[in-house]
């Protein structure tokens, strides 16, 4: 990925010497003070100040984290010396900070708001010069997007990599499924009483207003740059917070977005995912990385004149075949939109000979399995060890598509490539013996040697087949049609590879298996066998929505 950035000299200097020791986290000897800064309600959180040398006034980049903030020093350095202060604190409850920790809800527009009393208290020091920025990563992006729904009147620009900016749609449930993995396994570490609230509030009701940013995009006047990943967990996250910034952002936040989606996980900016390895150009390497990072906060911070701002709001790394050098894609992409356009929203219709075709099957036909809770289809190959945020890497699908619960549907070769770019959905029309169930599908890549790489996936509960916000269970044997939302990539179908669809009603543990009984969410251990059927046909057209640019699909694949 080529970029041309105008950075001040000493900037430009100090990258190379600073980038190994910023990614490694390792100490410096920036001048640092320590205090306690006191929220609305008392409440004082551990701060630390980093100052450069000389006189300021400085414009201020402030990292707000619910994670140990000691470790940030080279990170300061490399701050400090393109000419700002750097200002780090814990979040409540966190090492050092006082009060309870309750994972995002003080750091918002609610009783609390400590992230606007902390950027308050910012911009009234000596050493700052009223603009603030912010930074941050993960769960540290979460906070500023919390930061920046309570509208603090300092907040000049943030820099958010890999976050969502709805705990229920991005990170808690999927389709009214909860993320079982990343939530029990990591969520949970962090703060076990926010989890439990969390299970107590399966439906998107009141109590997920306070950590829904989507909702306060209208007032939001921030810019700000979106970083993510097709294969990170909070994919869609990042799409939706730069989209609902862009469009229907505030004054100063709207039109004033930056998108950077690259084919990552959950983590650094490297060309390996899963099963993958792309080519050299889909790194994003800690020199531009820095680049970039002090080019957009001395645009906004300091006046600096930089072509960055003049580059199109939207690149994304369109993927491809990984084997054959010469196949489209795998390359970076420019757009002035997100989903670019023109496209054509391209339905592909289930058959029940296990095809995957453009046209509709005539007669009604149906395809059922039985699936046990206590059984549930394995999210990762046996013996594979993966982070519990990984579960949605591109990995080989061979193993899972072997069971009887999972029905596989798949194009022949196709005769040429196939680009599929936005947005996927899959509507199901399907029956269950029990009350409720849940339907998970999966798109695939699948190369010519039979390796299925698992590309996109997503999840419904059938009790919010018409909303997340109420339920509705079903009656046993009645056909329904359900849409299952996958979340969106960019790849492009290889010529002689097949597009794949599964369908199944598990995937542990990405997601909580359901037991079929229709019960309150985790209320016993009671667990049913669901009889799960799966209609095709001109009565029911199961099929799944592809959006592929026009001009670059092939409408010969009809299979």
């Amino acid at each position: 990925m080529k970029r041309k950035c105008v950075v001040p000299l000493c900037t430009t200097l100090i990258l190379v010497a600073l980038v190994q020791t910023f990614a490694d986290d390792t100490t410096d000897d920036s001048p640092v003070e320590s205090t306690m800064v006191a929220m609305r309600d008392g409440v004082r959180l551990k701060t630390q100040v980093y100052l450069p040398k000389g006189s300021g006034p400085w414009p201020v980049i402030l990292a707000r984290a619910n994670t140990p903030i000691d470790s940030y020093a080279a990170v300061a350095s490399m701050v400090n010396a393109a000419g700002y202060v750097f200002v780090a604190q814990s979040t409540r409850g966190i090492a050092g900070s006082e009060g309870i920790n309750r994972l995002f809800l003080d750091d918002g527009w609610g009783e609390h708001q400590d992230g606007y009393d902390t950027l308050e208290w910012v911009a009234a020091q000596p050493w700052c010069n009223g603009k603030i920025g912010t930074a941050g990563h993960s769960a540290r992006g979460i906070i500023q997007f919390m930061m920046a729904g309570s509208v603090p009147p300092h907040l000049v620009c943030q820099w958010v990599k890999q976050a969502p900016c709805s705990l229920y749609e991005h990170m808690v449930y999927h389709g009214g499924v909860y993320r079982k993995a990343a939530l029990d396994q990591f969520v949970r570490f962090m703060c076990p009483l926010v989890v439990r609230a969390y299970e107590l509030h399966p439906s998107d009701d009141l109590f997920w207003d306070r950590m829904n940013v989507q909702k306060r995009h209208p007032f939001i006047t921030t810019p700000t740059v979106h970083m993510g990943g097709w294969f990170d967990v909070f994919a869609q996250g990042t799409l939706d917070a730069f989209t609902g910034l862009q469009y229907r952002g505030g004054d100063g936040a709207r039109g004033n977005q930056k998108l950077l989606m690259g084919p990552w996980l959950h983590g650094p900016f490297v060309n390996r995912a899963g099963d993958l390895t792309f080519p050299e150009n889909a790194i994003y390497s800690n020199q531009e990385y820095f680049a970039d990072y002090l080019s957009w906060f001395g645009y906004w911070l300091k006046g600096e004149s930089s072509d960055y701002m003049d580059q199109p709001p939207v690149k994304y790394y369109t993927m491809g075949d990984v084997d054959d050098p010469d196949a489209p894609g795998n390359e970076w992409r420019a757009a002035d939109d997100w989903p670019p356009g023109p496209f054509e929203e391209a339905k592909y219709y289930l058959n029940g000979d296990g095809g995957l075709r453009r046209t509709v099957p005539e007669e009604t036909q149906s395809l059922s399995y039985d699936y046990d809770p206590d059984n549930p289809v394995s999210s990762s190959r046996p013996g594979r060890k993966v982070a519990a945020l990984h579960h949605r890497a591109p990995f080989d699908q061979r193993f899972m598509e072997q069971r009887p619960d999972v029905l596989v549907f798949s194009t022949p070769p196709l005769d040429a490539p196939v680009e599929v770019t936005g947005r996927v959905t899959c509507h199901l029309w399907a029956s269950s013996s029990a009350r409720d169930t849940d339907w998970v599908v999966k798109l695939m890549d699948v190369y010519p040697d039979g390796r299925s790489i698992l590309i996109l996936d997503g999840a419904l509960r059938a009790r919010h087949r018409l909303s997340l916000t109420t339920e509705k269970f079903l009656e046993p044997g009645e056909v329904y049609e359900f849409t299952i939302d996958l979340w969106s990539t960019s790849i492009v179908f290889n010529k002689g590879h097949r597009i794949r669809v599964s369908v199944t009603s598990s995937s542990d543990p990405r997601f909580d298996p359901n037991p079929n009984t229709g019960h309150p969410f985790r209320a016993d251990d009671e667990r049913v066998v669901a009889h799960n059927a799966v209609y095709m046909g001109s009565k029911y057209p199961s099929h799944i929505v592809l959006p592929i640019p026009i001009g670059k699909a092939s409408h010969d694949n009809e299979g």
